[in-house]
């Protein structure tokens, strides 16, 4: 496998954006997507609230993971939250996910963090036996919950 990575970079704002749209078509929820380039580039790379890294082949992007830093206060140390992972389907079944995963956690290790997260949709048996493969357990007992739009700000006022 002549598998690399990259981190990204501004000019890549909208290739991450590319990924997004495709990873949302995917996931079936390709309405939900509002995410633009300006705005990807202010939060990515202006305000540095997450990172991206691409895999490489022959130096094409074939995936990409999204994700940031997240806090524990039982470990006492930050985790890696992963946002998005996504490879292209006609480079699946190759490793790509696999390593990208391996390269997260190499990340996660070589800062100190506690863990490596992640959410995955309840139908998406592939992924779920895929990480379960890895080692990856299931957070069954615990549920998660959301404010956004409207809601979250009624209930900032």
């Amino acid at each position: 496998m002549n598998l690399t990575f990259r981190n990204a970079e501004r000019k890549d704002t909208l290739l991450i954006l590319q990924f997004i749209k495709e990873l949302a078509d995917y996931e079936k929820m390709q309405n939900e997507v509002v995410a633009d380039e300006a705005t990807l580039e202010t939060w990515i790379f202006d305000k540095q609230k997450a990172e991206v890294i691409f895999a490489l082949q022959d130096g094409k992007e074939v995936g990409f993971a999204l994700f940031f830093h997240n806090f524990s206060t039982f470990l006492g140390r930050a985790g890696i939250y992963l946002e998005d992972l996504y490879v292209k389907p006609e480079c699946r079944g190759k490793g790509y996910g696999k390593a990208l995963l391996k390269k997260l956690a190499s990340i996660a290790v070589e800062r100190g963090c506690g863990r490596l997260e992640w959410w995955c949709l309840d139908w998406n048996k592939p992924s779920i036996d895929f990480y379960l493969s890895l080692g990856a357990e299931a957070m069954s007992d615990w549920t998660v919950y959301r404010i956004a739009g409207d809601t979250l700000a009624q209930l900032a006022e």
